[in-house]
């Protein structure tokens, strides 16, 4: 995507004086004011053993979808297929979950700490089909940096 947004993912990641909670929450909130078509950004993870994601730190409004069970919605399904989900038309996707009218598209790139996927990065957008491929790059480099502080 761009250098500049990567070395301001990693500034943020490093603080050291402040919670991972705190940091990801800063990622979100520059992810979201840095690129104009993420209207949401979040970060959901598996909740202990349970098959079920919970919401962790986002930026963009509020959410009713703070549990997400495994196989339903766009986060769902990535928390069973570990695989990155784009959709460019929230409309055509039979098993999507509404966050609100506005959003048009999502992407979701799972995260993985040794190996398994313990999370994911969900965007919402309101902007129809805004996502490239230099997105889900960008995204899979967030994550991987994000890997290195949980």
């Amino acid at each position: 995507m761009n250098s500049l947004l990567e070395s301001k993912v990693i500034a943020i990641l490093n603080r050291k004086g402040q919670s991972v909670n705190t940091r990801l929450q800063e990622v979100c909130e520059m992810l979201k004011a840095e690129i104009s078509y993420y209207d949401w950004v979040g970060f959901y993870f598996r909740n202990g053993d349970k098959e079920e994601l919970k919401l962790g730190p986002y930026a963009g409004a509020p959410t009713d979808h703070t549990i997400i069970p495994f196989g339903k919605g766009i986060c769902g399904q990535v928390a069973v297929s570990n695989a990155n989900f784009v959709v460019p038309d929230v409309s055509a996707q039979d098993n999507y979950i509404a966050c609100s009218i506005t959003v048009k598209a999502e992407i979701v790139v799972p995260l993985f700490v040794n190996g398994k996927n313990i999370g994911q990065i969900d965007i919402d957008s309101n902007t129809s089909d805004p996502f490239t491929e230099a997105d889900e790059r960008f995204l899979e480099f967030v994550n991987l940096e994000v890997s290195k502080i949980l």
